[in-house]
């Protein structure tokens, strides 16, 4: 791949990241007001709305996981093709993809502990 496709990747990966996180982050905000309807609505709703947050949250996770390493291949091959600023760029800050491979599923697995027990509790 040229240099300009590599940048295209990358861009069509982050947007990937980016959208990856609109439905588990919206989730995890209504079900946090919505916790007093949820638990009043019986265990049933309350382990339906779990689980719904889980799978989501995991799916999420996959999907976020999976771009963010793409991109940084991707990074890579631009840091041995590339020779634009963009790309240099680009080399030097996809280690920052750690976040949303690591840092980003390890706060949702709080907020997800947390809301759990406000559910549960």
């Amino acid at each position: 791949m040229n240099e300009k496709d590599l940048i295209e990747l990358w861009n069509r990966n982050r947007t990937q990241l980016v959208v990856a996180q609109f439905a588990p982050t919206f989730l995890l905000i209504t079900t946090a007001s919505l916790v007093p309807a949820v638990r009043s609505a019986g265990p049933f709703t309350t382990w339906a709305v779990l689980g719904i947050l889980l799978a989501s949250g995991i799916l999420g996770a996959l999907v976020e996981y999976s771009a963010a390493h793409e991109a940084q291949a991707v990074a890579r091959d631009l840091a041995a093709v590339g020779n634009s600023a963009i790309s240099k760029t680009i080399a030097k800050t996809a280690s920052w993809l750690h976040v949303a491979k690591y840092l980003t599923p390890a706060i949702f697995v709080g907020i997800f502990v947390a809301l759990s027990v406000a559910l549960l509790g």
